[in-house]
């Protein structure tokens, strides 16, 4: 972090600063107590597009926050979040989508190519700064679905590269009788016990082990958590400054974007703006 003190961050907040803004539509056919993204959210930053083949994701990614780029030593950093959920008990989370990639269907029982490794994504984009920790710690990676796959259950395996390089299946798991659009899986947590201590670096390809019934769309992204708030009442805003939210760094090309974890069947519209500040 290039602020060094309470001093410089108030001087930032309050002369070098700019908007950040998001304002999103509610997505049905959420689920309480599952993670949702709002990439596919209509509204502030637009509607983010459904991927293909692998791309590493910027701040000029439509979906993202688009902010002003800093010279070094310059940075940027979250400083204020002033939002509001129409739905009561919602966790809303602030990520770097660091890359993604989609393609992937329900409908087939063969070893799907994801091919999604961080490692030869990082020349560009400054993928190095915004990933952290060199053994990827810091990323989150996730299975987030388009469109709908189908009310059959199955069961999800994917095959990893880990930091070490070496590689292996993830712990399956159970996708239930319906994976909606905008449904998140967190990949993290299904990291055997025999590669405890060992972090994710790519994705392989996923295999399911029934069709789910419909096609559906539904990929593979991972991101970096920036920073969160709770909002425990409907349609109530509330302030979260920097030292709720830690004045988290937000180097340059990383692209903002929300994920939610839903109170209740909707996401709800959510509205958050505040500050981004430089120094």
């Amino acid at each position: 972090m290039t602020i060094k003190n309470r001093d410089e961050l108030v001087n930032a907040m309050a002369n070098n600063a700019e908007r950040l803004i998001f304002d999103k539509a509610s997505i049905s056919n959420a689920a309480a107590g599952q993670w949702h993204s709002l990439w596919r959210a209509t509204g502030q930053p637009g509607q983010g597009g459904i991927p293909g083949a692998t791309a590493a994701c910027d701040h000029t990614t439509t979906g993202g926050h688009g902010f002003a780029q800093q010279s070094s030593p310059a940075t940027s950093y979250i400083g204020l979040v002033d939002a509001v959920c129409a739905n009561a008990s919602t966790t809303l989370e602030f990520h770097d989508r660091l890359a993604h990639m989609g393609g992937l269907v329900g409908n087939s029982t063969s070893a799907q190519t994801v091919s999604l490794d961080l490692d030869s994504l990082k020349s560009g984009n400054n993928l190095t700064a915004r990933i952290g920790s060199a053994n990827y710690s810091d990323v989150q990676w996730w299975a987030e679905w388009y469109t709908d796959t189908g009310s059959t259950a199955s069961n999800l395996t994917c095959n990893v590269t880990y930091d070490d390089g070496s590689t292996g299946n993830l712990t399956a798991v159970s996708l239930g009788a319906t994976r909606r659009a905008s449904f998140m899986q967190s990949l993290n947590g299904l990291i055997p016990s025999a590669k405890s201590g060992n972090y994710i670096r790519g994705v392989n390809s996923v295999t399911l082990s029934a069709s789910t019934g419909t096609a559906g769309s539904f990929g593979i992204t991972a991101t970096k958590y920036r920073a969160g708030c709770y909002r425990p009442l409907a349609n109530t805003r509330m302030t979260d400054d920097w030292a709720a939210l830690g004045c988290p760094e937000v180097p340059n090309s990383s692209c903002l974007f929300m994920v939610e974890i839903a109170g209740t069947t909707s996401t709800g519209i959510v509205r958050a703006t505040g500050k981004l500040i430089h120094g």
